[in-house]
């Protein structure tokens, strides 16, 4: 059994009576004041939380030689892909342990790099991050995103590329947005909310989002608004300027249902079209009317998803999961938009199509195969040229640039490799080694499996399993379970520095591709989601009782985590068997399935989750909500929740009451604990130091509760 503890003593979590009526159903919710981050009760409750966590945490002994262990390991050079505008390349490098990883632009691949952006110099403990970047197409300037303390509100500046200098613009009240630039260089389009409220910005829901653009050197009082929809409080827009500068792409997105619609509006005639010869630097006027071009609808239904790859004059490509749920390419002539002339270029595969990009007058198509990455090269009429030799089974990624360029680079890693970057050529398909970082371990002491399990319905789901190589199937090996299972998303090996930690102390690395995700298709989302959400958590416990079954695990052993909705993923498990896990841990979950949509962007997961306010979806979402399903004087695992006071994506309020509330329905002497991060949020933009700290916090909590034998 897993090593317990006396019974901690836990902080009082008062009980108010609060009650609601969903469809005529009463139910309770009595540490309903927990949602007000910013009450004294909340922060002084949040304070003796962490102290109960913190002592806990900072007795087991091993910690200190994890996270020593940890920072040694992390400790190494890691480049982003470079990318190139104008005659200028950009990437990021990490020297090790910075906290934020710095901006550098060069002339030429092999001269000189210049810091173009430190963000750990925003800040004295890294909590500000760079959170979004667009050149223009010239290379000369640099728009870019910045986010405090890990909150999705970003403030956008402007920085001249050569001299470093900002400009005076700021713009503010930015979330879930990018910038594209016209090509004039004078301006980009952004989308924005109106102000929020300054005390409650963390937790107030988002609606009515706004596309503008912004013409430098102006206030944002004076930006255009170009496109907005009063009648439509959920749409979003995200802007996007096509390769050669005619057209602003807009996608119309909804929550995070993956169907979304596409306009666009023509800038030849406005003064921010491409330049031509001749006129070079057309500038738009302050009182020039951007709006004088009408936003075209070319795809004004939400039936499937639509992403722009790019145009040849009037024809542009999209990939799409139009009657084909795996993915395809199509042609769009918006000169005769009829959907009876839309021509489909690359058919439907066996493989998902995950995005297109467009090098050397060739579609570069990124596919999954089994989660595992395969780069295959089509020309433009859709036929097959070649499949990228990748240098393994993992994840490849970039294969970015321009239409007529010859070279593109990509990275590429697995469990075991540390993310390597390659150089391509479009022309002969070779691939050079273009950066490889020197991490301190044997990668050839370590080994990963892919097998295919039966769940509960005999739906095959994969299971990736990597470990040293000689571990003996006795039952006895600590496993940490990973899982995610919603809004398509695909896990794919990754390497991580976290989690070769864990396996160096003998641990089990398992990663289950669930239903909900994006691994096999539009058709593998949607078995996972709404009304068939259950079929997520049988998967996820068909994998934990495939490993216990196989001798790789017991429950005594058996550790499962996911984070955001895979949070709600542990959380509904741990709440449905408690019996089968010794530990759970579950970060910055979705765990008040009633009240989800009350905050922030909350309310845009209904198109995953459902809806509670529809009386024929409350009824799945209440019987697996968490927070809804523990019961008193039940033994459950051992838990570490861990959240951050500023998620303002899945606000801390879903942690602090599900943490509650176990508390005080919890039998037995398991450790019941919750951290809470000061100063950050749902996890984007994180300091190195704080990853290293939580890191170093989970996997000794794992090491006590699991009774790991550490050399």
């Amino acid at each position: 059994m897993p090593y317990s503890d006396k019974p901690l003593n836990y902080p009082t979590s008062q009980k108010v009576a609060q009650v609601d009526d969903y469809h005529s159903i009463s139910v309770q919710d009595p540490y309903r004041w927990l949602e007000d981050p910013d009450a004294d009760e909340t922060k002084a409750w949040v304070e003796a939380q962490n102290q109960v966590t913190f002592q806990y945490l900072e007795k087991i002994p091993v910690r200190e030689k994890i996270k020593q262990r940890l920072t040694q390991l992390w400790d190494y050079e890691k480049y982003s892909i470079p990318f190139k505008e104008g005659n200028r390349y950009f990437y990021f490098k990490n020297d090790g342990l910075q906290n934020q990883s710095v901006l550098y632009t060069l002339n030429s691949l092999d001269g000189e790099p210049r810091q173009l952006l430190d963000p750990n110099k925003l800040s004295e403990d890294g909590t500000v991050a760079l959170s979004g970047i667009a050149i223009s197409e010239d290379g000369n300037l640099m728009a870019y995103g910045l986010s405090s303390s890990g909150s999705d509100w970003q403030e956008w500046k402007v920085r001249d590329v050569e001299t470093g200098e900002d400009f005076s613009d700021r713009l503010k009240w930015v979330k879930f947005s990018s910038a594209a630039w016209t090509h004039d260089n004078q301006g980009f389009f952004y989308s924005r909310y109106d102000e929020p409220n300054e005390k409650t910005k963390f937790e107030d829901v988002n609606y009515f989002q706004k596309l503008f653009y912004h013409r430098l050197g102006t206030p944002q009082s004076e930006d255009i608004l170009i496109y907005h929809r009063p009648d439509q409080k959920e749409w979003g827009f995200s802007a996007g300027v096509t390769e050669d500068g005619n057209y602003l792409i807009i996608s119309v997105w909804r929550g995070t249902d993956p169907k979304n619609l596409i306009f666009y509006k023509d800038l030849t005639n406005l003064g921010v079209g491409a330049k031509h010869s001749g006129d070079n630097s057309p500038v738009l006027s302050k009182g020039f009317d951007l709006n004088a071009s009408p936003v075209q609808e070319l795809i004004n239904e939400f039936d499937a998803s639509y992403s722009s790859i790019d145009n040849d004059g009037s024809v542009f490509w999209f990939r799409t999961d139009l009657d084909a749920p795996r993915g395809r390419v199509i042609a769009i002539d918006i000169t005769k938009p009829s959907r009876d002339n839309w021509q489909e270029i690359i058919p439907q595969a066996e493989e998902v199509l995950e995005g297109v990009g467009l090098l050397n007058n060739q579609f570069v198509a990124d596919y999954l195969k089994d989660a595992r990455s395969q780069i295959k090269i089509f020309d433009l009429n859709g036929a097959f040229v070649r499949e990228v030799e990748l240098p393994g089974i993992g994840s490849a990624g970039g294969f970015g640039g321009k239409r007529h360029d010859r070279e593109t680079f990509y990275n590429f890693t697995s469990f075991t490799t540390p993310t390597t970057i390659y150089r391509y050529d479009m022309v002969t398909g070779e691939s050079t080694l273009f950066r490889q970082p020197k991490v301190d371990f044997k990668p050839d002491d370590y080994e990963t499996k892919q097998i295919f399990y039966s769940s509960k319905d005999g739906t095959q789901v994969p299971i990736f399993i990597t470990h040293k190589k000689g571990l003996p199937l006795d039952g006895n090996n600590p496993t940490y379970l990973y899982g995610y299972g919603g809004f398509n998303v695909s896990l794919t090996p990754s390497f991580s520095v976290s989690q070769l930690v864990w396996m160096e102390l003998g641990g089990v690395l398992a990663i289950a591709n669930l239903r909900g995700g994006g691994e096999y298709g539009e058709d593998w989302h949607q078995a996972g989601m709404k009304l068939n959400k259950q079929n997520v958590f049988d998967d996820f416990i068909g994998a934990a009782e495939w490993l216990i079954a196989n001798g790789y695990t017991s429950s005594a052993k058996l550790a499962i985590a996911g984070g955001s909705n895979g949070g709600l993923l542990v959380g509904a498990c741990m709440t449905q068997r408690p019996d089968l896990f010794a530990a759970a841990l579950p970060a910055v979950g979705v765990m008040d399935m009633l009240r989800f949509h009350k905050f922030t962007i909350g309310w845009a997961w209904c198109s995953e989750y459902g809806s509670p306010e529809n009386p024929e979806e409350f009824p799945a979402l209440y019987a697996y909500s968490p927070l809804h399903n523990l019961k008193s004087g039940t033994a459950y695992p051992a838990t570490l929740i861990t959240t951050a006071d500023r998620d303002d994506r899945v606000v801390p309020a879903h942690s602090f009451k599900f943490a509650a509330a176990l508390q005080a329905a919890h039998s037995g002497d398991n450790p019941v604990l919750i951290r809470i991060e000061t100063k950050a949020g749902h996890g984007a933009g994180k300091p190195t130091a704080k990853i290293i700290e939580e890191a170093a916090d989970k996997w000794a909590f794992l090491v006590r509760v699991l009774d790991v034998a550490v050399s």
